[in-house]
């Protein structure tokens, strides 16, 4: 007799997406998470959550990939990661390791609009923290690569610090990673069109419609509305 094992499910937990009132409480509580890592680390979750980046792109995001005007939306053009792993895997012998995008030949770019919010954040974290040496907008005070500990951490205490001790408990934004979950569906539910959010988030379309099919809300009042026009018709 044959078992078929269960697929396990692709698809993000509704419970896990913040909404941006939350978001922006979370990003504020990490500014007092520690004496300089919280605050340093505050635009790379702003990139998460404003732009969509996976976390090793946002600790590959370099100063020459930002375009930040003045005024109006600004435009990253993501080229790099910094993906931890074992050091024992890594071309270079260190845990961080440069590599192209995912799911992309290593020379293909990915450009991202990014709204005037998130392009004052990263105008002001490079006025007060400056680049590393290579040109990485986020790093260690030695301008190392920010571990993935160390920033869960860091998120770990502001959800302390920004949520009820009930959401806290919950999956509601329990990890960094959620933050680009919250982006996604917020743009699906406000009506971009799906080959433009898969190109922002560098998903294919039938996996970004596959994964983020729970997070769309209003969908069914849409489809009923227009149902109801058509049967009037």
């Amino acid at each position: 007799m044959k078992l078929r094992r269960t697929k396990s499910a692709d698809e993000i937990d509704r419970r896990a997406v913040v909404n941006p009132a939350q978001a922006r409480e979370l990003l504020t509580a990490v500014t007092y998470c520690g004496r300089t890592r919280g605050p340093m680390l505050a635009a790379m979750f702003a990139c998460m959550y404003f732009g969509g980046l996976r976390p090793a792109e946002a600790a590959g995001l370099r100063e020459k990939d930002c375009h930040l005007p003045e005024t109006g939306w600004g435009l990253l053009t993501l080229e790099k990661t910094k993906p931890q792993s074992n050091k024992r895997f890594t071309d270079s012998g260190e845990t961080h390791d440069d590599r192209g995008l995912k799911h992309r030949d290593e020379k293909v770019t990915r450009p991202v609009p990014i709204p005037p919010e998130l392009v004052a954040i990263l105008r002001d974290h490079i006025a007060r923290y400056g680049v590393a040496a290579d040109g990485r907008l986020f790093r260690t005070k030695t301008g190392g690569v920010i571990s993935g500990s160390a920033y869960a951490m860091i998120w770990k205490e502001a959800r302390s610090y920004a949520f009820t001790p009930d959401q806290v408990a919950s999956p509601l934004a329990a990890r960094p990673y959620d933050l680009r979950h919250a982006a996604v569906s917020l743009w699906l539910n406000a009506g971009v069109h799906a080959p433009e959010a898969a190109e922002r988030a560098g998903h294919g379309i039938d996996v970004m419609l596959r994964v983020y099919a729970k997070c769309i809300d209003g969908q069914r009042e849409v489809a009923n509305q227009r149902i109801m026009e058509a049967l009037a018709g």
